[in-house]
């Protein structure tokens, strides 16, 4: 009896703790806060301005070697921004550029860089996918106007607006925009190698990655600058079964498309990757937690008691935020017989797998291996690169953009996060050790929704903002 009191007490103790934890997380500015946009002059100028940029179609492709249509963008921007044109070295690497703002020596240099190479526009679009229309509200449509030609117009235009002021920064500004990220192409390598030629070490950089948005999970009230701090790595792999054919109409059992169906169903049902709560997605959620609603803050307040049981449900909650804890493996081809009714000899199915520092490329791979193996199916490896080296988030870089976000943006809050996708800021590691991942602009639900889909178009009078961003960015450098 004693026993069963004492475990009762510290039971009764612990829900007592757990609940005041969650009770003391006081709502921070964030849930409230409320981008305002812009309206006017400028914010229509502005608009005006990018919509020339969108209209200008630049898919690339990894098939298609001419670059016409890039070095056609380039005069567009030359129209644009003469200044910078007039006052900044530039260079183009086989379509892609970059602009050097010499500046006073006085710091270590400073890149932003947002590519302007696009993906394909398929679909019915409500307006044309390169109009670059302009709707009653005031919305620029258009492929890029997010990924990622508003960024690149609104850090050119800060560039442009201060040299026709007379500013002259401390330090070195340069500004990339890659023609060939949208396939990881030879565009940033390219850059890279000559930024190494002349001995250029960075400060930081901030490329694409996290926007402004509100409610960036599922539960999370407010509004919120996504910084990517972490970007996982990245792979090609293929699956292969082989059989010994046939006729269809005398099918035998375990086919090569059967084991890599089985193989499929086991992967989707139970991943072999070890899910990990890292620095970055905890302190991403330390600093989510004040705005979550009760349930959640009793969960997220507590991860030093429900960490295990988060692992788990995470994925149902947000799968963007699930991916942040384990390397992943999405199937996305496939190919059996040439015959609607002839067993393949040979199938197979691609992956595409994006690695987790704890688990990385050889340690993912051979674990994903050896479940295929259970099904008689071999792998091979189409493309793999490594995780890139996490940005501290107590960086002074890091820092600089919330302050910069604070003045720019009041009440928001801003998250370090994971970036799942891939940018071109992996092939700049060795020049620096703050990679920034984010661009610092709003966007609402569908605009975020539309990057790499359908409707894609980002409204004029955030672009404002954008431009200011990068000003104070470049005044603290």
């Amino acid at each position: 009896m004693k026993a069963f009191l004492i475990i009762l007490v510290a039971v009764v103790l612990l829900v007592v703790i757990v609940l005041l934890r969650a009770v003391l997380l006081k709502p921070t500015a964030a849930k409230t806060a409320k981008v305002q946009l812009h309206d006017g002059p400028r914010a229509e100028r502005y608009g005006k301005q990018l919509a020339q940029m969108v209209r200008k179609e630049t898919i690339s492709s990894r098939f298609d070697e001419d670059r016409s249509k890039f070095l056609e963008f380039h005069e567009i921007l030359e129209e644009l921004f003469p200044n910078v044109h007039k006052n900044c070295e530039k260079h183009v690497f086989d379509g892609s550029l970059l602009f050097k703002w010499s500046g006073k020596g006085n710091s270590e240099p400073i890149l932003f860089m947002s590519h302007h190479d696009v993906v394909e526009a398929n679909g019915t679009w409500k307006h044309g996918a390169f109009s670059g229309d302009i709707d009653e509200n005031g919305c620029v449509w258009g492929r890029g106007s997010v990924d990622t030609k508003a960024s690149l117009f609104c850090m050119l235009t800060a560039v442009e607006e201060m040299i026709a002021d007379g500013y002259q920064p401390e330090c070195d500004v340069y500004v990339a925009s890659s023609c060939t990220e949208e396939w990881s192409g030879e565009g940033a390598p390219l850059t890279v190698q000559y930024l190494k030629e002349q001995g250029v070490k960075l400060a930081y950089l901030m490329d694409e990655g996290g926007m402004i948005i509100e409610e960036p999970v599922g539960g999370v009230k407010g509004t919120y600058g996504m910084v990517g701090v972490l970007e996982k790595g990245y792979g090609d792999v293929r699956f292969i079964a082989k059989g010994i054919g046939g006729h269809a109409s005398a099918p035998t059992k375990n086919t090569p498309l059967v084991r890599l169906g089985k193989f499929m169903a086991e992967v989707e049902k139970k991943s072999p990757f070890a899910s990990k709560f890292n620095p970055t997605v905890e302190e991403m959620f330390s600093r989510m937690a004040p705005n979550m609603n009760f349930g959640m803050k009793v969960i997220f307040a507590n991860m030093w008691l429900f960490k295990g049981v988060l692992k788990k449900l995470l994925p149902s909650i947000s799968a963007a935020a699930g991916a942040m804890l384990h390397t992943t493996l999405a199937f996305t081809t496939a190919k059996g017989s040439d015959g609607l009714n002839v067993l393949p000899q040979e199938a197979f199915v691609t992956g595409n797998m994006r690695f987790i520092p704890h688990q990385d490329t050889q340690e993912s791979v051979s674990l994903i291996s050896e479940v295929a193996k259970k099904y008689d199916i071999e792998t091979e490896v189409i493309y793999t690169d490594n995780a890139c080296p996490v940005v501290d988030f107590n960086s002074k870089p890091f820092h600089m953009v919330e302050e910069v976000a604070a003045e720019v943006y009041p009440g928001i809050g801003i998250c370090p996060y994971v970036m799942t996708g891939g940018t071109d800021a992996k092939f700049y590691r060795d020049l620096s050790d703050n990679c920034l991942r984010f661009a610092p602009l709003y966007i609402n639900e569908q605009q975020y929704a539309s990057i790499h889909g359908l409707n894609e178009n980002i409204c004029q009078g955030a672009l404002p903002m954008g431009v200011d961003f990068y000003k104070r960015m470049i005044e603290k450098s």
